[in-house]
Protein backbone atom coordinates (compact mmCIF):
# COMPACT_ATOMS: atom_id res chain seq x y z
CA UNK A 1 0.00 0.00 0.00
CA UNK A 2 3.00 2.37 1.20
CA UNK A 3 4.26 1.59 -2.04
CA UNK A 4 1.07 2.25 -4.15
CA UNK A 5 0.90 6.00 -2.45
CA UNK A 6 4.51 6.18 -3.65
CA UNK A 7 3.65 6.01 -6.85
CA UNK A 8 1.07 7.97 -7.09
CA UNK A 9 2.73 10.65 -5.02
CA UNK A 10 5.59 10.34 -7.82
CA UNK A 11 3.45 11.08 -10.69
CA UNK A 12 1.61 14.25 -9.13
CA UNK A 13 5.52 15.49 -8.33
CA UNK A 14 6.34 14.72 -12.40
CA UNK A 15 2.93 17.17 -12.92
CA UNK A 16 4.11 19.85 -10.57
CA UNK A 17 7.48 19.57 -11.51
CA UNK A 18 7.07 19.85 -15.78
CA UNK A 19 5.01 23.24 -15.04
CA UNK A 20 7.17 24.90 -12.53
CA UNK A 21 10.10 24.01 -14.40
CA UNK A 22 8.79 25.98 -17.46
CA UNK A 23 8.51 28.70 -15.55
CA UNK A 24 11.62 28.65 -13.06
CA UNK A 25 14.10 26.70 -14.73
CA UNK A 26 15.68 23.29 -13.42
CA UNK A 27 18.26 25.00 -10.97
CA UNK A 28 16.15 27.14 -8.86
CA UNK A 29 13.00 25.14 -9.13
CA UNK A 30 15.27 22.82 -7.36
CA UNK A 31 16.79 25.06 -4.70
CA UNK A 32 13.08 26.37 -4.13
CA UNK A 33 11.90 22.62 -3.35
CA UNK A 34 15.11 21.76 -1.25
CA UNK A 35 14.29 24.80 0.99
CA UNK A 36 10.71 23.48 1.27
CA UNK A 37 11.54 20.01 1.84
CA UNK A 38 14.00 21.02 4.61
CA UNK A 39 11.30 23.32 6.20
CA UNK A 40 8.83 20.11 6.02
CA UNK A 41 11.25 17.69 6.97
CA UNK A 42 12.73 19.60 10.29
CA UNK A 43 9.19 20.41 11.48
CA UNK A 44 7.95 16.79 11.20
CA UNK A 45 10.91 15.46 12.98
CA UNK A 46 10.63 18.17 15.61
CA UNK A 47 7.18 17.29 16.09
CA UNK A 48 8.11 13.38 16.59
CA UNK A 49 11.89 12.79 17.69
CA UNK A 50 12.26 16.35 19.76
CA UNK A 51 14.64 17.52 17.16
CA UNK A 52 14.37 18.90 13.45
CA UNK A 53 17.76 16.85 12.54
CA UNK A 54 18.01 13.65 12.03
CA UNK A 55 19.02 12.39 15.71
CA UNK A 56 21.67 9.87 16.21
CA UNK A 57 22.61 9.86 12.66
CA UNK A 58 26.93 8.90 12.71
CA UNK A 59 30.05 10.37 10.24
CA UNK A 60 29.49 6.99 7.78
CA UNK A 61 25.35 7.84 7.58
CA UNK A 62 26.03 11.14 6.90
CA UNK A 63 28.47 10.23 4.41
CA UNK A 64 26.58 7.56 2.50
CA UNK A 65 22.71 9.76 2.10
CA UNK A 66 25.04 12.76 1.26
CA UNK A 67 26.39 10.60 -1.49
CA UNK A 68 22.75 9.53 -2.38
CA UNK A 69 21.48 12.83 -2.32
CA UNK A 70 24.34 13.97 -4.65
CA UNK A 71 23.69 11.22 -7.23
CA UNK A 72 20.27 10.68 -6.80
CA UNK A 73 18.97 14.66 -6.05
CA UNK A 74 22.35 16.69 -7.52
CA UNK A 75 22.82 14.77 -10.34
CA UNK A 76 19.98 12.64 -11.21
CA UNK A 77 17.13 15.09 -10.45
CA UNK A 78 18.84 18.00 -12.35
CA UNK A 79 18.53 15.76 -15.66
CA UNK A 80 14.98 14.69 -14.36
CA UNK A 81 13.78 17.89 -14.70
CA UNK A 82 15.30 19.13 -17.77
CA UNK A 83 13.92 15.85 -19.54
CA UNK A 84 10.70 17.52 -18.40
CA UNK A 85 11.80 21.01 -20.06
CA UNK A 86 12.57 18.95 -23.07
CA UNK A 87 10.52 16.02 -23.73
CA UNK A 88 7.69 16.45 -21.01
CA UNK A 89 6.86 14.47 -17.56
CA UNK A 90 5.20 11.57 -19.52
CA UNK A 91 8.32 10.66 -21.08
CA UNK A 92 10.62 11.52 -18.60
CA UNK A 93 9.12 9.22 -16.06
CA UNK A 94 8.94 6.59 -18.56
CA UNK A 95 12.66 6.43 -18.50
CA UNK A 96 12.86 6.25 -14.63
CA UNK A 97 12.25 2.65 -14.96
CA UNK A 98 15.93 2.27 -15.92
CA UNK A 99 16.31 2.85 -12.58
CA UNK A 100 16.01 -0.57 -11.68
CA UNK A 101 18.25 -1.61 -13.91
CA UNK A 102 20.66 0.71 -12.86
CA UNK A 103 20.35 -0.22 -8.97
CA UNK A 104 21.55 -4.19 -10.39
CA UNK A 105 23.75 -2.93 -11.57
CA UNK A 106 25.01 -0.77 -9.19
CA UNK A 107 24.69 -3.50 -6.80
CA UNK A 108 26.52 -5.67 -8.63
CA UNK A 109 29.67 -3.93 -8.65
CA UNK A 110 29.48 -2.08 -5.23
CA UNK A 111 28.11 -4.52 -3.01
CA UNK A 112 28.74 -8.16 -4.63
CA UNK A 113 24.98 -9.13 -5.21
CA UNK A 114 24.39 -11.65 -8.25
CA UNK A 115 22.53 -10.72 -11.33
CA UNK A 116 20.28 -13.63 -11.76
CA UNK A 117 19.13 -14.70 -15.89
CA UNK A 118 15.70 -13.17 -14.97
CA UNK A 119 17.01 -9.91 -14.13
CA UNK A 120 19.27 -9.44 -17.54
CA UNK A 121 15.74 -10.74 -19.15
CA UNK A 122 14.50 -7.94 -16.96
CA UNK A 123 17.02 -5.29 -17.97
CA UNK A 124 15.96 -6.46 -21.93
CA UNK A 125 12.09 -6.30 -21.44
CA UNK A 126 12.27 -2.54 -19.84
CA UNK A 127 14.59 -1.09 -23.09
CA UNK A 128 12.34 -2.77 -25.44
CA UNK A 129 9.11 -1.07 -23.88
CA UNK A 130 11.00 2.10 -23.51
CA UNK A 131 12.07 2.11 -27.47
CA UNK A 132 8.26 0.98 -28.89
CA UNK A 133 7.61 4.52 -26.57
CA UNK A 134 10.20 6.92 -28.17
CA UNK A 135 10.93 5.49 -31.68
CA UNK A 136 9.04 5.76 -34.73
CA UNK A 137 8.74 5.18 -38.43
CA UNK A 138 11.22 7.43 -40.24
CA UNK A 139 9.23 10.35 -42.32
CA UNK A 140 11.20 9.69 -45.83
CA UNK A 141 9.19 6.49 -46.35
CA UNK A 142 11.87 3.96 -45.30
CA UNK A 143 10.83 1.66 -42.67
CA UNK A 144 14.01 2.49 -40.58
CA UNK A 145 13.27 3.55 -36.77
CA UNK A 146 13.92 6.97 -35.70
CA UNK A 147 14.16 8.87 -32.67
CA UNK A 148 10.94 10.66 -32.46
CA UNK A 149 12.22 12.74 -29.37
CA UNK A 150 15.00 15.73 -28.28
CA UNK A 151 18.20 13.93 -28.23
CA UNK A 152 19.37 15.73 -25.31
CA UNK A 153 16.03 15.20 -23.81
CA UNK A 154 16.21 11.40 -23.95
CA UNK A 155 20.00 11.42 -22.45
CA UNK A 156 18.81 13.83 -19.48
CA UNK A 157 15.79 11.13 -18.58
CA UNK A 158 18.39 8.21 -18.78
CA UNK A 159 20.57 9.93 -16.65
CA UNK A 160 17.88 10.61 -14.43
CA UNK A 161 16.70 6.55 -14.33
CA UNK A 162 20.55 5.84 -13.51
CA UNK A 163 21.15 8.82 -11.08
CA UNK A 164 17.78 7.33 -9.21
CA UNK A 165 19.06 3.79 -9.52
CA UNK A 166 22.50 4.18 -8.07
CA UNK A 167 21.35 6.57 -5.47
CA UNK A 168 18.78 3.69 -4.29
CA UNK A 169 21.94 1.76 -3.63
CA UNK A 170 23.26 4.07 -1.97
CA UNK A 171 20.48 4.87 0.23
CA UNK A 172 20.45 1.27 1.16
CA UNK A 173 24.19 1.48 2.10
CA UNK A 174 23.32 4.38 4.24
CA UNK A 175 20.17 3.34 5.91
CA UNK A 176 22.36 0.17 6.98
CA UNK A 177 24.72 2.68 8.46
CA UNK A 178 22.10 4.49 10.27
CA UNK A 179 20.47 1.44 11.83
CA UNK A 180 23.78 0.95 13.54
CA UNK A 181 24.36 3.67 14.90
CA UNK A 182 20.77 3.85 16.42
CA UNK A 183 22.06 0.62 17.99
CA UNK A 184 25.01 1.26 19.41
CA UNK A 185 23.13 4.05 21.42
CA UNK A 186 21.36 1.32 23.27
CA UNK A 187 18.01 1.21 20.72
CA UNK A 188 17.45 -2.07 19.90
CA UNK A 189 13.83 -1.92 19.04
CA UNK A 190 12.73 0.71 16.51
CA UNK A 191 9.76 0.24 15.96
CA UNK A 192 9.19 0.27 19.88
CA UNK A 193 10.78 3.37 20.65
CA UNK A 194 9.36 6.67 21.23
CA UNK A 195 11.49 9.87 21.38
CA UNK A 196 10.86 11.27 25.44
CA UNK A 197 10.48 14.38 24.14
CA UNK A 198 8.08 14.46 20.95
CA UNK A 199 4.99 16.33 20.56
CA UNK A 200 3.59 13.63 18.59
CA UNK A 201 4.11 10.13 19.59
CA UNK A 202 5.64 8.17 16.66
CA UNK A 203 8.02 5.43 16.83
CA UNK A 204 11.57 6.25 15.70
CA UNK A 205 11.62 3.42 13.05
CA UNK A 206 8.67 4.60 11.49
CA UNK A 207 10.35 8.40 11.33
CA UNK A 208 13.62 7.25 10.26
CA UNK A 209 13.52 7.15 6.82
CA UNK A 210 12.22 10.94 7.12
CA UNK A 211 15.34 11.77 8.78
CA UNK A 212 17.56 9.89 6.21
CA UNK A 213 15.78 11.50 3.58
CA UNK A 214 16.73 15.18 5.30
CA UNK A 215 20.14 14.08 5.15
CA UNK A 216 19.73 13.51 1.06
CA UNK A 217 17.92 17.14 1.00
CA UNK A 218 20.63 18.86 2.76
CA UNK A 219 23.40 17.78 0.11
CA UNK A 220 20.79 18.67 -2.70
CA UNK A 221 20.31 21.59 -1.33
CA UNK A 222 23.72 22.74 -1.01
CA UNK A 223 24.60 20.95 -4.60
CA UNK A 224 21.75 22.57 -6.05
CA UNK A 225 22.79 26.21 -4.66
CA UNK A 226 26.71 25.74 -5.96
CA UNK A 227 25.63 24.77 -8.77
CA UNK A 228 23.37 28.11 -9.43
CA UNK A 229 25.88 30.05 -7.94
CA UNK A 230 28.85 28.90 -10.14
CA UNK A 231 27.07 27.58 -13.65
CA UNK A 232 24.07 29.94 -14.33
CA UNK A 233 23.98 33.15 -15.25
CA UNK A 234 21.81 35.44 -13.47
CA UNK A 235 20.96 32.11 -11.18
CA UNK A 236 20.27 34.40 -8.17
CA UNK A 237 18.22 36.74 -9.65
CA UNK A 238 16.12 34.32 -11.11
CA UNK A 239 15.79 32.53 -8.23
CA UNK A 240 14.37 36.03 -6.77
CA UNK A 241 12.37 36.26 -9.33
CA UNK A 242 10.95 32.56 -9.14
CA UNK A 243 9.94 33.17 -5.54
CA UNK A 244 7.39 36.03 -6.45
CA UNK A 245 5.82 33.41 -9.30
CA UNK A 246 2.71 32.80 -7.56
CA UNK A 247 1.89 29.58 -9.74
CA UNK A 248 5.56 28.47 -9.84
CA UNK A 249 5.85 28.39 -6.29
CA UNK A 250 2.19 26.80 -5.79
CA UNK A 251 3.59 23.91 -8.33
CA UNK A 252 7.19 23.69 -6.48
CA UNK A 253 5.65 23.33 -3.28
CA UNK A 254 3.50 20.30 -4.55
CA UNK A 255 6.47 19.00 -6.55
CA UNK A 256 8.39 19.13 -3.05
CA UNK A 257 5.86 17.63 -0.63
CA UNK A 258 5.14 14.67 -3.18
CA UNK A 259 8.36 14.50 -4.00
CA UNK A 260 11.23 14.53 -1.56
CA UNK A 261 9.05 14.70 1.31
CA UNK A 262 6.02 11.55 1.08
CA UNK A 263 7.02 10.20 -2.20
CA UNK A 264 11.15 9.28 -0.94
CA UNK A 265 10.49 9.01 2.46
CA UNK A 266 8.08 6.80 1.87
CA UNK A 267 9.59 4.82 -1.24
CA UNK A 268 12.59 3.73 2.07
CA UNK A 269 9.99 2.92 4.46
CA UNK A 270 8.07 0.49 1.77
CA UNK A 271 11.11 -1.20 1.70
CA UNK A 272 11.50 -1.33 5.65
CA UNK A 273 7.35 -3.31 5.71
CA UNK A 274 7.84 -5.15 2.21
CA UNK A 275 10.45 -7.15 0.17
CA UNK A 276 12.10 -4.44 -1.61
CA UNK A 277 11.63 -5.85 -5.20
CA UNK A 278 7.71 -5.51 -4.72
CA UNK A 279 8.31 -2.09 -3.60
CA UNK A 280 10.26 -1.20 -6.62
CA UNK A 281 8.02 -3.12 -8.71
CA UNK A 282 4.90 -1.05 -7.52
CA UNK A 283 6.52 2.74 -7.83
CA UNK A 284 7.45 1.59 -10.64
CA UNK A 285 4.17 1.90 -12.08
CA UNK A 286 4.47 6.00 -12.35
CA UNK A 287 4.58 5.79 -16.37
CA UNK A 288 1.34 4.27 -16.52
CA UNK A 289 -0.20 6.54 -13.97
CA UNK A 290 0.69 9.62 -15.99
CA UNK A 291 -0.59 8.96 -19.33
CA UNK A 292 -4.26 10.13 -18.14
CA UNK A 293 -3.22 13.23 -16.69
CA UNK A 294 -1.24 14.13 -19.02
CA UNK A 295 -3.35 13.57 -21.82
CA UNK A 296 -6.20 15.22 -19.33
CA UNK A 297 -4.09 18.43 -17.99
CA UNK A 298 -1.44 19.00 -20.87
CA UNK A 299 -3.52 17.16 -23.63
CA UNK A 300 -0.58 15.54 -24.93
CA UNK A 301 -1.73 13.00 -27.65
CA UNK A 302 -0.87 9.78 -26.53
CA UNK A 303 -1.09 6.38 -29.11
CA UNK A 304 -1.53 2.95 -27.76
CA UNK A 305 1.66 1.88 -28.56
CA UNK A 306 3.16 4.18 -26.15
CA UNK A 307 0.84 2.77 -23.30
CA UNK A 308 2.09 -0.68 -24.22
CA UNK A 309 5.67 0.61 -23.91
CA UNK A 310 5.08 1.75 -20.45
CA UNK A 311 3.40 -1.46 -19.84
CA UNK A 312 6.28 -3.74 -20.84
CA UNK A 313 8.53 -1.43 -19.11
CA UNK A 314 7.18 -1.92 -15.92
CA UNK A 315 6.61 -5.62 -16.69
CA UNK A 316 10.43 -5.50 -17.04
CA UNK A 317 11.14 -3.83 -14.13
CA UNK A 318 8.60 -6.85 -12.34
CA UNK A 319 11.14 -9.64 -14.00
CA UNK A 320 14.45 -8.41 -11.48
CA UNK A 321 12.49 -9.51 -8.41
CA UNK A 322 10.78 -12.77 -9.83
Amino acid sequence: MISLVVAISWTATALFAEVASKRLGTLPLNVIRMVLSLLLLAGSLWLTLGAPYPVMADGKTWLWMGLSGFVGYVLGDFCLFQSYILIGSRFGQLFMTLASPAAAITAWLLLGEKMSAMAILGMIVTMVGIGMSVLSKSDDGSKKLSLKLPLMGVLCAIGAGVGQGVGLVLSKVGMGHYEASIAAHGISDMAGYVSPSAVVPVSLGFMMPFASTMIRATVGLIGFYTALALFQKGGRRKLAEGVRDRKAMLCALGAAVFGPFFGVSLSLMATLYTNAGIAQTIMAMTPVFILLPAYLLFRQKVTWLEVCGAVISVVGVSLFFV
